[in-house]
């Protein structure tokens, strides 16, 4: 097994998976998964995801090193597939929806414990540069309610959802907490709930960072 290819295929078949069970499990297409294992694509998009499915050490996907030092049989990982979906569908997405047709979606797999409800945004725009860019993926549970300073979705009455930081303003003559929604970058501007009407609509829970292209 001198190639990554060879190591995964060799790994899904000690497991007794078919090519078509591992890439539903990671979201993507049986004839990508193929290409995966016939050595086509050298840098995989979706090692971790992959990693996950086959319950293995992805340092050794990636080097072939070590494998009897981590006995993967043992390895319990407890996996799940979030659909990452658009700016327009985090818009209206709410704490009751739930996906009644799974086709169609393509998915991240995590291995953080997450209400049923969570989906992934893949960031675009400048406006939470330098710490976001565009093209990283973040997960969102609308299940967990934002303390201050972390990074939310939410809608301020326009068809999509936008990606900002939370900060907490403190609580109006109704007992009502008031908030701003922050860029990190400074050329845009803030979002307060003291000018306009906004809903939170999840918390970020994970960020993922793909490789940059230079």
């Amino acid at each position: 097994m001198n190639n990554l290819g060879q190591r995964i295929r060799a790994r899904r078949e000690e497991l007794g998976l078919t090519q078509e069970q591992v890439a539903a499990q990671i979201g993507i297409k049986q004839q990508s998964y193929q290409a995966i294992e016939s050595g086509n694509v050298k840098k995989p998009r979706h090692l971790y995801e992959i990693s996950i499915a086959l319950k293995c050490d992805m340092a050794w996907l990636l080097s072939g090193k070590d494998k009897d030092v981590i006995n993967v049989e043992k390895i319990e990982v407890h996996a799940h597939q979030v659909p990452l979906i658009s700016y327009v569908q985090a818009g209206v997405w709410t704490e009751s929806c739930e996906l009644s047709d799974s086709t169609g979606f393509e998915y991240i797999m995590t291995s953080l414990e997450l209400s049923n409800k969570a989906f992934a945004l893949k960031i675009k725009g400048d406006s939470m540069e330098p710490e976001f860019k565009e093209g990283d993926v973040v997960i969102i549970d609308p299940a967990i309610k934002p303390f201050p300073g972390e990074f939310v979705v939410a809608v301020n009455g326009d068809e999509e959802a936008t990606f900002k930081k939370y900060r907490e303003l403190g609580y109006d003559d109704h007992e009502r907490m008031q908030f701003e929604l922050i860029p990190l970058n400074p050329d845009y501007t803030t979002m307060s709930t003291l000018k306009q009407q906004i809903r939170i609509i999840g918390t970020m829970v994970e960020h993922r960072i793909f490789r940059r292209k230079r």
